[in-house]
């Protein structure tokens, strides 16, 4: 058995979010995802079958929800966002790696 720290060993190339799976079972996916200032795309929604719960460990970032009310999150804030539930990400930090843990469930 080995201990990971989630906030080291963080890609060096971040010209696109990396996204990286932690756990992976059935009912259960929880990734690693590390942002420098990307942002969803311009047209389009998130509306995922899965019910989601995010965390940023560290950095910070802001969500959109298609239904109203925009929620930015610091490092140590976490949401759940139940399936279906359309969102987008506006903004990430500019000036250091977000790193976002998700559990998808």
């Amino acid at each position: 058995m080995k201990a990971n720290n989630l906030l080291e060993q963080l890609p060096t190339d971040l010209s696109l979010e990396v996204i990286e799976n932690i756990v992976t079972s059935d009912k259960v996916r929880i990734e690693r995802i590390v942002s420098l200032g990307h942002t969803s795309p311009e047209l389009g929604w998130y509306d995922q079958e899965e019910h989601e719960w995010v965390m940023v460990l560290s950095g910070h970032g802001v969500l959109d929800f298609e239904e109203g009310g925009t929620v930015h999150l610091k490092a140590g804030d976490a949401i759940n966002i139940p399936a279906h539930t359309r969102h987008k990400v506006l903004a990430t930090a500019l000036d250091e790696p977000t790193v976002w843990l998700a559990v998808f469930y």
